[in-house]
């Protein structure tokens, strides 16, 4: 019952929020005004300036900003034990991420859909425009790098998801040369497009897995998945958003809304019928592992795109902003997907605890390979009456790649035991790996929706498919990101060659690919080089976080407007990461820190000199810039020289 009041209660609280806390700001603060002109219509060049549905826009917008993160980072938290992991997931989504995401929102549209780095030399002082694009660049590079690789990953894991990710991206061209014409509508096409993209998972799942098959001189398939994906992005940055990155955006969002839909009823139904418990993991741990960082910053760096992200108001300010074709969508599009994101956050939450603790639930789906049929056996509970379940007996017919194979599981554990299985307290943190985080999710996902009677192999499918497809629209997102902050390094600096969008374009995907396809170390493989600077990524990201609340905070204190809403975000998101990456470069040892690894704090080092100085800037701003408005954006540029 305590699993269904807290999942009941994070809903009803989000719906609250965004009815009361997030009209205030959108009505009262930022006064959203529907007359107003958006970049989308007054730099409209349909490529990157594009006026769109807020349906659409928020399809688009979600799948951007909710990558991997709200899952990957609440799956490790959770070492720490759920109740701190929640209380930042709500608290911070409500009261620190939505404010930023709308924040940088309004503040892009008001300035002519400019970049968060842009706008902050006119908002701040000329030189944080270049610290800023520069911070940009690295933390881009980082996204890039890292989310390669987890796609990568997650196909190799779980090849039953391929098929429905790449099946996407036709799609998506059909749907978005349908929609050209002005009287189409897309829903219909839409539902189609759903259609089919179940059917896909379906098909992937029992009967199409893909997985490589490569020479042995180059078997290694997360680094060709990882340059394959990366050749993706490079046209998905280039083509304009309206063919490619909008209604691919648009299905996806159909579609990993209703498998989070059915997450949360499966969380529902298991809550309600006693089989849910989040008990199943502690609510404070007292045996995290010996080699954890502490709670206390670490809490606030690990947990990002659940709570706040800075890489949120690249997305908000790079794309959205010049999409959106009317100032009140902000709200819907910025404060609301960030509090989508905040309930998907809280799903993986109780995933990998009350989910895990469920240990192996539902029928098990099979399928004989050469009919097709599909068949599940359920063992049942070997436990004496009356008594707490602790193992399940059961023979059990899995597919595990996509092949089908019979095995005898006995004692498997359920409850805390199921839980301490898969997050061993008191073991390694350096044990914990790219596959045990997404696994946590993929598994204690599968058994809500096994609850509600759908085959676990299906479930897990499903499941597969929405955290490869959330990454994937981060990804090619990043990419066109990584694009914008290279045309205005080299627009500032005068570096004409890189102003081409196909050129800064392909510097972004092959710095990306050179990092992602390296080894991590003398002992990885090829293809782990996203892991050698995952270290700075947490810490890189929130301090964006606190930077772009400062380039809000100077949009408000220049117009007289109250920011004390924002002074408090901005302060904790400058001090938490800041004190997280100190303590990283100088106090902890390894893994939780940098150790000897000289690339780590020196990079580390340059960015958090980067951010002092940017802090320092705006100091000396404060007492001049109360009242005083900034220098205005400059003109949008041509159709035919847009920055596209």
């Amino acid at each position: 019952m305590l699993t269904l009041l807290i999942a009941v209660g994070a809903f009803v609280g989000y719906f609250i929020a965004y009815h009361t806390y997030g009209r205030w700001l959108s009505k009262k603060i930022f006064k959203l005004d529907g007359a107003a002109i958006v970049p989308s219509i007054e730099c409209r060049d349909d490529v990157d300036y594009c006026p769109t549905n807020k349906h659409i826009i928020f399809g688009h917008h979600y799948t951007s900003i909710a990558g991997t993160g709200p899952i990957v980072g609440p799956a490790i938290a959770v070492f720490w034990g759920w109740l701190p992991a929640l209380l930042w997931v709500v608290f911070g989504s409500i009261f620190i991420g939505a404010v930023h995401d709308l924040g940088s929102l309004v503040v892009s549209l008001r300035n002519r859909g400019q970049t968060v780095g842009e706008i902050a030399g006119r908002m701040i002082a000329p030189r944080v425009k270049y610290l800023f694009l520069l911070t940009l660049f690295f933390a881009l590079t980082l996204v890039l790098a890292v989310f390669g690789l987890v796609i990568a990953t997650i196909f190799k894991l779980y090849p039953a998801s391929v098929l429905s990710v790449w099946v996407a991206m036709p799609v998506a061209v059909a749907i978005g040369l349908w929609a050209r014409r002005p009287d189409r509508g897309l829903l219909v096409p839409s539902i189609i497009a759903v259609g089919i993209l179940y059917a896909a998972v379906y098909a992937g799942v029992y009967y199409l897995p893909i997985t490589l098959s490569l020479p042995a001189a180059i078997d290694n398939p997360v680094v060709v998945w990882t340059l394959i994906l990366l050749v993706y992005c490079f046209f998905a940055s280039v083509l304009p958003v309206w063919l490619l990155l909008q209604p691919r955006d648009y299905v996806n969002s159909h579609q990993l809304l209703i498998t989070l839909g059915l997450l949360t009823i499966g969380l529902l139904v298991a809550g309600v019928m006693g089989q849910a418990d989040i008990n199943a993991a502690p609510a404070i741990s007292q045996s995290a592992p010996a080699d954890a960082p502490p709670i206390w910053p670490f809490l606030f760096i690990t947990i990002a795109c659940g709570a706040v992200s800075g890489f949120h108001c690249l997305v908000s300010s790079g794309t959205t902003s010049k999409q959106i074709s009317s100032e009140p969508d902000a709200q819907f599009v910025g404060y609301g997907s960030m509090l989508m994101e905040g309930v998907l956050a809280v799903v993986v939450i109780m995933a990998c605890c009350a989910g895990v603790g469920m240990g192996q639930m539902g029928e098990v789906g099979s399928r004989k390979s050469e009919v097709g049929s599909r068949k599940s056996e359920v063992g049942s509970a070997n436990a004496e009456a009356g008594s707490p379940k602790s193992e399940v007996e059961h023979t059990t017919t899995t597919l595990v790649g996509g092949t089908p194979r019979v095995h005898a599981e006995s004692a498997l554990p359920v409850g805390r035991a199921a839980w301490e299985s898969r997050y061993q307290p008191g073991g390694s943190w350096a044990n914990f790996k790219l596959p045990d985080m997404v696994g946590a999710f993929v598994e204690g996902g599968a058994n809500f929706i096994t609850a509600l009677g759908i085959d676990r192999p299906f479930a897990i499918g499903m499941i597969a498919v929405l955290v490869a497809c959330f990454a994937a629209t981060t990804l090619d997102t990043a990419t066109r990101l990584q694009r914008y902050v290279i045309q205005e390094l080299a627009a500032a600096t005068r570096v004409k060659p890189l102003t081409d969008k196909y050129a800064a374009t392909g510097l972004a995907v092959v710095v990306a690919g050179v990092i992602a396809v390296l080894p991590a170390s003398e002992v990885a493989g090829y293809g782990t080089g996203g892991l050698i600077l995952w270290p700075l990524f947490g810490a890189t990201n929130q301090l964006l976080a606190g930077l772009a609340f400062m380039v809000v905070f100077f949009y408000l204190w220049r117009r007289g407007i109250a920011a004390w809403f924002i002074a408090a975000p901005m302060v904790l998101m400058l001090v938490m990461p800041a004190w997280a990456l100190i303590m990283q470069m100088f106090v902890l040892d390894p893994p939780a820190g940098f150790g000897s690894q000289y690339h780590l704090i020196a990079i580390g080092g340059i960015t958090l000199a980067l951010q002092v100085w940017m802090v320092i800037e705006a100091i000396l701003m404060i007492p001049r810039a109360k009242g005083v408005l900034e220098s205005p954006p400059p003109p949008c540029p041509h159709a035919a020289n847009a920055t596209a």
